[in-house]
């Protein structure tokens, strides 16, 4: 890119690729920076829902999309001491894609620049980290980038824009330079990342087990299990105390079928990724020269795994109200007019799905993680009940988790 770009994204997860794309298609020139080499990075959210879905038809890449390497998931189960329970039926949703797509995060990043890397205005920069903001007169106009630090050649430099777009997730850089206030609601949950190989004779659907106070999460990655064992919030020193034998054991406990060859998958506690569990909010999503969008502005539950589909929507949204004016002639106060614009579209659809969030996380995983829900009779619990009796009901959290709060649409143009 010859030129300064119109706009800097910190931050090449899906929210960043995403609004770069659609910026570069729409004629403005754009920078994405990456601070890690490649996306090649394990235990990331990596379930595309039917909204993100939506979205790619509406760009007409859907179809080459799905040629990428993928599981279609059309109905989610939940293993209730040794009972399977449909909870979820995702063919009866008002979308092109009535199912859910497991797809490797690194294979979604991979194609968005692919596809984004069509347009002259696209630019990405791999191996650079955003250090700081540059500010003239008390408005953002650009990022410091530390360049080349991975391959050993750092070098510091610094990239103008006329809006920086802080997509640098929950740890975000970029809205802790520009102290922008936020609220956390904290989390009494944290949750254990394992990849487990699968072997004939395995359940084939992706689904929750629940048994005996523990609860696994398995994501069916064709060769393989992508596994979350939710514990207590701060629970993981203890666990490692007991040794990775014992922690065999508790995946043993939930998931038998599991156990034999957990020792040679789980050999050390280096096997196993802590995702820390945080939920909170900014109060501002942005301030003059910088938005923030995606985890950057809230940061999700891993519950449902909504956490990416709602930063694609974020993706969409600021793009729809900004193509037009970065591509054309808008100045610097203009563009910071409409900035708040897209916190007032996008906050109520965030407060909807993290109070349900949390109020699965407080009424549904406490209660396994300590026993309540336990029975020795077999007594499904009440939701449970509903959903095995009724299959009508399992449309519901389909339409929930699948498609969203207030999905959005692509209406940014194509230049």
């Amino acid at each position: 890119m010859d030129t300064q770009p119109r706009c800097c994204i910190a931050g090449g997860g899906p929210a960043g690729m995403v609004l770069g794309l659609l910026l570069a298609r729409a004629g403005v020139p754009v920078v994405v920076l990456e601070k890690h080499l490649d996306f090649l990075r394990d235990f990331r959210g990596d379930t595309v829902h039917p909204s993100t879905l939506e979205i790619l038809h509406e760009l007409g890449l859907l179809d080459v999309f799905l040629q990428r390497p993928h599981d279609r998931i059309e109905e989610l189960r939940v293993t209730f001491e040794g009972r399977c329970i449909p909870v979820a039926d995702f063919t009866h949703l008002p979308s092109h894609s009535k199912f859910l797509v497991l797809m490797p995060q690194w294979e979604f990043l991979d194609f968005m620049c692919d596809e984004a890397r069509r347009y002259p205005g696209f630019e990405l920069w791999t191996d650079a980290e955003v250090i700081g903001l540059l500010q003239d007169k008390g408005r953002v106009n650009g990022v410091k980038v530390r360049r080349g630090a991975r391959a050993g050649q750092p070098q510091d430099v610094e990239l103008h824009a006329s809006l920086v777009v802080a997509a640098d997730g929950r740890h975000s850089a970029l809205r802790d330079a520009a102290a922008l206030p936020h609220i956390s609601y904290g989390a009494p949950i944290d949750a254990l990342w394992m990849a487990i190989p699968k072997q004939a004779g395995d359940p084939s659907t992706t689904g929750g087990y629940i048994a005996r106070g523990r609860f696994l999460a398995m994501l069916n990655r064709g060769d393989y299990w992508q596994c979350a064992f939710v514990i207590p919030k701060g629970g993981h020193a203890a666990l490692q105390a007991r040794g990775i034998e014992a922690f065999h054991e508790e995946i043993g406990k939930v998931a038998p079928f599991l156990a034999a060859r957990l020792p040679s998958a789980l050999p050390g506690w280096d096997a196993v990724k802590l995702l820390e569990v945080t939920v909170d909010r900014l109060e501002a999503w942005s301030c003059r020269g910088l938005l923030c969008i995606g985890d950057a502005a809230h940061a999700m539950s891993p519950v449902g795994g909504v956490g990416i589909n709602l930063a694609v929507q974020d993706a969409v949204a600021a793009a729809n109200l900004l193509a037009q004016a970065l591509a054309g002639a808008a100045s610097e106060k203009e563009i910071d007019a409409l900035l708040p614009q897209l916190q007032r579209r996008r906050e109520w659809p965030v407060r909807v799905t993290q109070a349900a969030q949390r109020l699965i996380q407080d009424r549904v995983l406490v209660p396994v993680l300590g026993g309540e829900l336990a029975s020795g009779s077999g007594q499904l619990p009440w939701p449970l009940r509903l959903l095995a009796r009724w299959p009508l009901l399992r449309r519901l959290p389909a339409r929930t988790v699948g498609m969203g709060v207030r999905p959005e649409h692509v209406k940014s143009p194509r230049a």
